[in-house]
């Protein structure tokens, strides 16, 4: 917690400063780099801003690691970086450093690991970076680098990890990267590249295992000596303009676990049997995940390719021209849970194990109505019937059209000399980014226990991440609970309407009649509840008024933000949660209620959660915007003496807003949480001057009588005036 001081650089003997993962704030000293003993600065994921002192580096200084990923840092990269001449290792992912790599930097020929990934650079990839020679990493994606890769690079011959992901980078890359022995990874995803891939890609290439080269704009077949980097794991070379046949020598990499090459032009050999491209890949007994769809195929799924135990989870081939029935023998596919293609479904044999997930959101299957799919139309139609609908069919159209016309000129002289009134526009809406239930799934890893996030009493939510690079959280309602359903749409109804800093936004919504998910933003820092009551972490008095302010501006905002106010009804310090920056952001709307213009409560069956529900709302339902204030204060209380309102101390008559009221003011310290009151001299000074005002100014929100509970506007002014006061305090200490 805080900031690093100014002091450090007095420590003339330390060899390794590690302090990542504290949450600290703040801009990095210079005296950091005036400790000449020092082996390695740790400061990684932390909340560091501003910019990096310029000539921090020099020749005295024997650093070897240097770590400042996952800050807030910003600026361009100092021009004297050159002067550690010691560097192993320089990580400085996801920051905002801006400009391109600075001059000099290839006179680290000790480097052996560079991570620039996720930043605002620009410029070039200079051709120096040969000099680097002891290289064994590179990323630099998901930045703003443009030009093209240096021929120079493809001399980095201990080069094990390459990526220039997401970039601005184009023409055709040189073929020498394609020659490098040592890689294991190569990631050219969403450049400009172009060109064909050289014929003799994979001869070089013995160790490679994760080839990822989507969006771009490659071109020529996919050489056939690929498969002698028997290693792959992972191929993607999906939405390019790649044509030519498969390549059947793919099935020769018995490693292959996941293979993406839709949005081609990939076609089939002719000079073999139809589809033959999937029955030499049943040697690939490892893989996972294979997606043909939008390549012009057009051959039949071989029956005997089901026949086979490969492990496949995932077969996306909608669209691809296969065609005819699915065989049965595929459901010995016994880890397959999603398939895309198009056809009837079997319904014997294995498939009757098969559950509705594995073909969701596929429009080109049809079958029994168990699948959830649409029903297969009968081919079996009389000769009559289509003599008669070859003959009528063509004449009625014809006449629809023809009235369709005169109705259309019909209204045009009606309304001519008519004035023609003005059009008003619907407010406009907010447009999310649409994803699909596959995305979903791949994101969430099909929803593991590694991305669960948390569990609520309709659904649970994972961290997602996206093919793009999107962190993002994906809350998932269990539709085997009927409120569900009414949680969803209330939930799409209130924050399609809303916008404000201290709201979680939405990214997009996925809704069939088996699955409903919103994707969300990602909070980094998890909720309060968690920080409340983790032995790992600790909130000091400005972060806790800070966290208090942010939820006051989220519910004024909904409450006087529009002519709709919008009620929240269950806030809690699990639905407060934390960005990268500790700022708060108010979420879970499932339950929230819309007030339209002059209508300030109504009634409702639906309950929040005990403890923090007020009176009126318990009792008979009533729903206003005074019952969230009512809640706020509670959650103050809870926020500054780290009580719940159902611990065991509260029974009876006793509960915590009786228990806060009994020892105001004059024994607040009494009541306060304990971490708070441990801290330095000057904390405690602080504490006693402002808890009084804290506390009050909860208690009158939580007013037993509604209409004598303060605004969220005025408890707003008051809680930003009790911030200032705290800070003076620890300054002028």
């Amino acid at each position: 917690m805080g900031s690093i001081p100014r002091e450090i650089g007095f420590l003339h003997s330390l060899q390794i400063l590690d302090i990542g993962n504290n949450f600290i704030s703040g801009v990095i000293p210079s005296t950091i780099f005036n400790i000449f003993s020092l082996r390695a600065i740790l400061l990684n994921n932390n909340s560091l801003d501003g910019t990096l002192p310029m000539e921090m580096c020099n020749n005295r200084l024997k650093l070897q690691v240097l770590d400042l990923s996952r800050n807030q840092l910003s600026g361009q990269l100092p021009t004297s970086l050159h002067k550690c001449t010691q560097l192993q290792a320089l990580w400085m992912s996801i920051n905002d450093f801006t400009g391109s790599m600075p001059m000099g930097i290839s006179n680290l020929t000790k480097l052996k690991e560079l991570a620039l990934c996720r930043n605002k650079m620009t410029g070039k990839i200079p051709p120096s970076v040969v000099n680097m020679s002891n290289l064994e990493g590179i990323d630099i994606g998901d930045n703003n680098i443009h030009g093209s890769i240096p021929q120079e690079l493809g001399q980095l011959l201990n080069l094990i990890f390459l990526s220039t992901a997401i970039n601005n980078l184009g023409g055709a890359p040189p073929h020498s990267i394609f020659n490098i022995s040592t890689l294991e990874t190569l990631s050219l995803s969403r450049n400009h590249f172009f060109g064909n891939l050289p014929s003799t890609i994979g001869l070089w290439l013995p160790n490679l295992k994760y080839f990822y080269l989507p969006e771009n704009r490659f071109s020529g077949p996919i050489p056939c000596p690929i498969s002698n980097a028997s290693k792959l794991t992972d191929i993607h070379l999906n939405e390019n303009f790649f044509n030519g046949s498969l390549p059947m020598t793919l099935g020769n990499l018995q490693h292959l676990q996941d293979l993406r090459l839709p949005f081609n032009n990939l076609t089939n050999d002719q000079s073999v049997p139809e589809i033959d491209f999937l029955s030499s890949l049943t040697n690939c007994k490892l893989l996972k995940v294979l997606v043909i769809e939008g390549n012009p195929l057009n051959g039949i799924l071989p029956k005997f390719w089901g026949n086979l135990s490969i492990s496949l989870q995932q077969f996306y081939a909608d669209s691809s021209g296969i065609r005819g029935m699915i065989p049965s023998e595929i459901g010995n596919l016994s880890n397959l849970v999603l398939l895309e293609l198009g056809g009837e479904i079997p319904t014997g044999g294995p498939f009757a194990n098969f559950t509705p997930e594995s073909f969701s959101q596929n429009d080109a299957l049809c079958g029994a109505p168990q699948f959830h799919v649409k029903a297969c139309k009968s081919h079996r139609k009389s000769g009559r019937i289509q003599i008669v609908l070859k003959l009528i069919v063509p004449s009625v159209v014809s006449l629809v059209l023809v009235g369709v016309a005169l109705l259309i000129w019909w209204l045009q002289f009606r309304n001519k000399n008519k004035q023609i009134p003005i059009q008003v526009d619907p407010p406009i809406s907010i447009t999310h980014r649409r994803i699909s239930y596959h995305e979903i799934l791949y994101a969430t890893n099909h929803f593991s226990e590694g991305n669960l996030i948390g569990k609520g009493s309709i659904g649970t939510v994972y961290k997602g991440t996206f093919s793009d690079g999107m962190i993002a959280a994906v809350k998932v309602f269990d539709l085997e609970l009927q409120r569900a359903f009414t949680s969803f749409d209330a939930e799409c109804e209130v924050i399609r309407n809303i916008r404000h800093r201290n709201l979680v936004k939405i990214i997009s919504s996925c809704s069939n009649l088996d699955f409903k998910a919103l994707v969300l933003e990602y909070m980094p820092k998890g909720n309060l509840e968690n920080w409340l009551y983790s032995h790992n972490y600790f909130l000091n008095i400005v972060e806790r008024l800070g966290i208090m302010i942010d939820v006051a501006s989220a519910l004024e905002y909904l409450h006087r933000g529009s002519s709709t106010s919008v009620v929240h009804c269950d806030l809690k310090p699990s639905n407060i949660l934390l960005d990268e920056d500790m700022v708060a952001h108010v979420t879970d709307f499932g339950i929230a209620k819309l007030l339209v213009e002059n209508k300030s409560i109504t009634h409702t069956k639906t309950l929040g959660t005990i403890g923090y529900m007020a009176p009126e709302y318990g009792s008979a339902g009533i729903v206003s915007i005074v019952g969230d204030v009512y809640s706020y204060g509670i959650l103050q209380l809870k926020t500054f003496t780290r009580k719940k309102p159902t611990d065991d101390l509260f029974v009876g008559e006793v509960s915590l807003k009786s228990w806060v009221s009994e020892s105001f003011p004059s024994a607040v310290m009494d009541v306060v949480d304990a971490n708070l009151v441990s801290g330095e001299e000057e904390n405690f000074t602080a504490l006693q001057k402002i808890l009084p005002s804290i506390f009050k100014l909860a208690l009158e929100c939580t007013s037993q009588l509604p209409e004598e509970r303060i605004n969220m506007d005025d408890a707003l002014v008051r809680l930003k005036k009790f911030k200032t006061i705290v800070l003076e305090n620890l300054m002028g200490s």
